[in-house]
């Protein structure tokens, strides 16, 4: 194994910025604005650099310590990253962290957290937004290539996620931090009245999944920003675009200690870090068993902690289109295919049910199949490839289970092919049930698979119920419908069932500053990454009040006789 390519770390081109609001009194982030997708047309400059560090990321494996209090930590307990499209090519190979490896992340953490929660809150944005102005610039093939490679997403799925949407990231949380700063209470005569924002107690454990590169940077990120110092555990199957984001911090000058990379055994090192007193909070994004389990055991520690750990989590989805009888039928197809089947379905925001009225159900259903028969799979290196590889064998199993069972219980529409000799392939499939309650409109698949219900027109208000009531989940969702009474009774009566709700578009591509993600019921704690809701959930505000000219007698005036 080689050590990895030098990257360029030499700042990109950064937005214009126009004067904002007071930051602390001394100066103000720049208004942010959303990352512009960069388009990869046939000889266009960022085509051939990513071709270029594509061609250079697959063809020179490295290899991936832990770091922690900034330095690269080999414990000899070696996995392997392939691509999920040609696995048994090797990308790299990443060191697990052993018990004692925790141990030191904990004391790294509570180390760095002395100088970092000291840093004023402009210094630590400052840290960002560079790590943003790079990301924009010389780190964007890296990113993307890594993300492409390791997670098996196109390169359109690699632009939004790896680069525009980390950008945003960087660039939006510390404009939000700004305005967090910036609410101060009313004062009375010769009184001072203010908050300070500070620092939890202790270290936030982030614990990030594979599909979104953007959320593997946003959940450690975001505590740090607010002067937290993190212990980040990533998904082994995203450890090669987590290794990038954690070097491209660095560069942006995060501090030694700060973000602890301690890859490994989720159920190992969950078990220490949540048994720690210095426990302040977990920062989650992943399935509902995982944190209902890492809920339950903070709970059965929660007597052992210094404070109550801050829980926030983003878990699993069941997303759904419910299509009134005045839907645009074509418009209504394109979202299906492009909520259902872009990445493979594995977004938690992923089509993964649809309600369609009889009258509309023949056009839909064609339209739909005519598209899904045009998809390229394959290749992600191949930028005409519309779906790559799910992510793992485990996946590729249980996603093939769901496609066994519709087989024998429903009626596969279109696809339902699986092979797993190169990669693992998925065929999208489109599956029609009769039963409003089978499973796999209950369950959450993460995979390209999109089941229909068909239902009489006039049924309007009682679809809206079984949409309402079918799945635990509240994540994403989206009516269809250009009748303007449907969509106020479909916003009025699933007003729970999705915390992202769209009205005439698909229930995917939440925009950070345009859509604040994140949903109840089963999907999580719906704090809402990609806004100051979730900024506020870092901090712990303490109350102040100075009395410039305090009082010399304790008696009031209505203790007077006369």
């Amino acid at each position: 194994m080689s050590s990895p390519p030098p990257v360029p770390d030499a700042a990109g081109p950064s937005g214009p910025g126009v004067e904002g609001p007071a930051f602390a009194g001394r100066a103000s982030v720049p208004p942010p604005r959303n990352d512009e997708n960069l388009t990869y047309l046939p000889g266009s400059p960022e085509r051939t650099a990513l071709k270029a560090r594509l061609a250079d990321m697959a063809g020179t494996p490295i290899e991936i310590p832990a770091v922690i209090g900034g330095r690269d930590v080999r414990s000899g307990v070696l996995h392997q990253v392939v691509m999920p499209h040609a696995h048994r090519h090797v990308l790299a190979t990443w060191h697990a962290a052993e018990p004692q490896h925790v141990e030191e992340a904990v004391t790294a953490a509570a180390l760095a957290r002395r100088e970092w929660a000291s840093w004023s809150p402009e210094d630590r944005c400052a840290v960002f937004l560079r790590a943003a102005a790079l990301l924009t610039g010389p780190w964007r093939a890296t990113l993307n290539a890594a993300t492409m490679l390791g997670q098996s997403k196109t390169v359109f799925q690699a632009e939004i996620d790896a680069a525009s949407e980390l950008i945003d990231f960087f660039r939006f949380n510390p404009f939000y931090a700004q305005q967090i700063y910036a609410q101060q209470p009313g004062s009375s005569p010769a009184v001072w009245n203010r908050l300070e924002y500070r620092p939890l107690e202790g270290f936030v454990y982030a614990v990030t999944p594979f599909n979104f590169t953007s959320i593997a940077g946003n959940l450690p990120t975001a505590p740090a920003m607010m002067g937290n110092t993190v212990i980040w555990k990533p998904a082994a199957s995203a450890m090669l675009s987590a290794y990038y984001i954690l070097r491209l911090l660095e560069a942006a000058g995060l501090p030694p200690g700060v973000i602890n990379l301690v890859p490994g055994d989720p159920e190992a090192i969950s078990s220490a870090l949540l048994a720690s007193r210095e426990l302040a909070g977990v920062h989650f994004t992943g399935s509902t068993s995982v944190f209902d389990r890492l809920w339950r055991t903070v709970g059965e520690h929660i007597s052992g902690y210094s404070a109550y750990p801050r829980l926030v989590g983003e878990t699993g989805g069941k997303d759904f289109i419910v299509a009134h009888a005045s839907a645009d039928v074509q418009a209504l197809a394109v979202a299906i295919v492009r909520g259902a089947f872009e990445y493979q379905g594995q977004k938690c925001s992923a089509v993964s049910r649809i309600y369609v009225p009889a009258s509309l159900w023949p056009g839909v259903r064609d339209r739909v199949v005519a598209m899904m028969r045009e998809l390229q799979i394959g290749d992600v290196a191949d930028f005409r490839t519309f779906c790559g590889a799910v992510i793992d064998r485990k996946a590729f199993a249980k996603i093939s289970g769901y496609i066994d069972d519709a087989r024998a219980n429903a009626r596969i529409v279109q696809g339902g092919a699986a092979r797993d000799g190169e990669g693992y392939f998925i065929e999208p499939t489109l599956v029609e049930t009769d039963d409003p309650g089978y499973r796999l409109m209950r369950e959450e698949i993460f995979g390209p698979v999109v089941t229909a219900f068909v239902y009489p027109d006039r049924a309007w208000p009682e679809i809206l119920a079984t949409v309402d009531t079918t799945s635990p989940y509240a994540l994403t969702g989206a009516v269809f419908a250009t009748d303007r009474q449907a969509v106020r009774a479909a916003q009025a009566g699933l007003r729970y069932a999705a915390g992202n709700f769209y009205v005439n578009d698909k229930p995917t591509g939440a925009v950070v500053g345009q859509q604040p993600f994140g949903g109840g019921r089963r999907s999580g704690t719906n704090d809402k990454a990609g806004s100051g809701m979730n900024l506020l959930r870092w901090v712990s505000a303490r109350a102040v009040k100075e009395t410039f000219v305090p009082p010399l007698d304790y008696r009031y005036p209505h203790m007077s006789e006369s």
